[in-house]
């Protein structure tokens, strides 16, 4: 039988997991799953030799990821440079309490990326960019809604990064407390962390007659990819 061969992103002096290196992945397969249960990143950019750090939507398709935003951005007129960027993804699943202070931590899925930012030009290619963007977020939403008309698209700025370089990072299970503290009366284990979604609330200008779309009822539930 013939062994499925894991894609992995080489592993660079950038994404080489120095601390716990046990807790490391570079295979595909575990970045994109955890790029995939979230919407939101962290982005890591150079203005004149000061470091910035800005939180923006995204949206993965294959091995790029597209974000968006005005064209008056500092941190998207600050890609024209083309300039390699960071990129950051964490996901928090629970609260780890130990008996000691020393040993409490969190139990937490995370990626690092590096990828060089290529603007989107054409507006076809923009409005897919969009579509991808809106469908990390909710899944099928994009077929429902008005899309962008010219010039919503000409004050918008779209950029595809293309993941060159990525690591994950994982932390799971209980605390690991030191021997001398397992016979101390302090409660240990962890407390769980989910993020979910609540009952839709309508706009108050929302016509009656439009019912809940489908794509919103049990959204914790559903995969968006």
């Amino acid at each position: 039988m013939k062994t499925k061969q894991i894609e992995k992103f080489k592993i660079t002096g950038r994404t080489k997991i120095n601390r716990m290196p046990v807790r490391g992945y570079h295979d595909r397969e575990t970045i994109y799953k955890i790029l995939d249960e979230s919407f939101i990143c962290q982005i890591g950019f150079n203005i004149d030799g000061q470091v910035n750090i800005i939180p923006t939507l995204y949206g993965r398709k294959d091995d790029s990821i597209f974000i968006h935003g005005s064209k008056n951005s500092r941190m998207l007129k600050s890609f024209e440079t083309g300039e390699d960027i960071c990129i950051s993804v964490t996901l928090i699943d629970g609260i780890v309490l130990a008996r000691s202070a020393f040993h409490h931590s969190v139990n937490y899925r995370s990626v690092v990326l590096f990828g060089n930012p290529i603007i989107v030009k054409s507006e076809e290619k923009k409005k897919e960019a969009l579509n991808i963007i809106m469908d990390q977020i909710i899944s099928g939403r994009w077929e429902d809604v008005r899309k962008p008309n010219e010039k919503e698209l000409n004050v918008t700025s779209i950029y595809k990064i293309k993941i060159n370089e990525a690591s994950a990072k994982i932390r799971t299970g209980p605390a690991v407390d030191d021997k001398d503290d397992l016979d101390l009366n302090v409660w240990a284990g962890v407390l769980p962390l989910k993020t979910i979604a609540d009952e839709p609330m309508r706009n108050p200008d929302l016509k009656e007659n439009i019912g809940l779309p489908d794509y919103l009822h049990n959204y914790n539930m559903k995969i968006r990819k």
